[in-house]
């Protein structure tokens, strides 16, 4: 066993072949992990919980026990899960302690050798807080913005797949920034959502421009750090313009609300007292229907636009390039072109 550090851990990940191991239960690795590692556990969620309770009701050295008596029962498949692994890796729990020791201990007298990081992910968190903290993102930015369903997550995609460098926001926290923005999705915490945002920006640091959507500050149960916020704020601005019978079909692929018509009643009624009384009525009555495109275009137009055109009723409309376009497709052409436009301009 031989115990790295975080900065040795990153030096071994550059070269590819290694393998990061959270040892930790399944329901901590879900919570938040390291990018890139995968899940060998200890202990499962449910062993994780029986051993704690033994530790806060009777003490250390019967959790201990416990714990032993549950790990010996295991080994075969554990070390198996190890062996299968096809490059050199680096196992780790919460704080570098107990259940990567022993994980790294079992393995070592097997004669699989094992690296394990110390600190933990505790240490890794508190990397990353600090990197955010004081990151200077390098590429310029170039934000997507426009009223909600604007299509601006699948420009973004059609973006991605033409080459172009983006950041999907959106997908990292795991919410559409609405009301409605988590329904059919799984929203992220914070830590989970700092730690992949690093990964990409890392990766993204040397291009010369990436493009991102015009978010807010918060995103679901996050929030961007200030680096991004800011360099975002400072970009230069794509307005998308599409038509509203376009944004309402583009809602109802991106939502798919009759899979979940439930879900959808009841995100509506945290918004229901900020519409005026005669809409949100027709409003409530579309969605009890299951009458989408009815309570989407009302919804987008007494409540999504109104709101949009306050927050960026203070902004340089001059700072803007607008793009009117009559599908997200058509969108991406037209910044595609720009792009391209832009490119000889500033080479000749």
């Amino acid at each position: 066993m031989h115990t790295i550090s975080l900065e040795e851990l990153f030096t071994l990940q550059k070269k590819k072949a290694h393998c990061l191991v959270d040892v930790r239960s399944p329901i901590e690795y879900h919570d938040a992990t390291i990018p890139g590692s995968i899940n060998i556990p200890v202990f499962t969620t449910e062993e994780r919980a029986e051993v704690g309770t033994i530790y806060k009701q009777v003490g250390q050295q019967a959790a201990k026990k416990r714990g032993l008596e549950i790990f010996s029962k295991k080994l075969p498949d554990f070390i198996a899960a190890f062996e299968a692994l096809d490059k050199p890796f680096t196992v780790f729990c919460w704080r570098g302690g107990m259940r990567s020791k022993t994980a790294a201990t079992v393995l070592d007298l097997m004669g699989i050798h094992a690296n394990r990081l110390n600190g933990g992910i505790r240490t890794y968190r508190k990397w990353v807080v600090q990197q955010l903290e004081n990151y200077t993102f390098r590429p310029a930015a170039y934000v997507l913005n426009g009223y909600t369903g604007s299509g601006k997550t699948t420009i973004l995609h059609l973006l991605k797949n033409n080459g172009l460098p983006t950041i999907d926001l959106e997908g990292l926290a795991g919410h559409r920034g609405s009301i409605f923005g988590q329904i059919g999705l799984e929203p992220r915490n914070q830590r989970k959502f700092d730690s992949l945002l690093i990964t990409e920006l890392n990766q993204l640091q040397q291009e010369p421009f990436v493009f991102l959507e015009g978010e807010s500050k918060r995103i679901g149960k996050v929030l961007l750090p200030d680096c991004l916020f800011e360099k975002k704020q400072q970009g230069t601005q794509f307005f998308i313009q599409l038509p509203m019978e376009e944004r309402v079909k583009n809602i109802l692929a991106d939502y798919q609300p009759d899979d979940d018509p439930e879900r959808f009643l009841e995100a509506f009624q945290y918004i229901k007292r900020r519409i005026h009384q005669p809409i949100a009525k027709q409003i409530e009555e579309a969605l009890l229907q299951s009458d989408f495109p009815t309570a989407i275009k009302l919804l987008l137009e007494y409540y999504y636009d109104p709101r949009y055109e306050y927050a960026v009723k203070d902004v340089d409309q001059e700072e803007h390039i607008y793009i009117a376009a009559d599908t997200a497709q058509h969108a991406a052409e037209q910044i595609m072109n720009h792009m391209t436009i832009q490119h000889h301009t500033q080479h000749r």
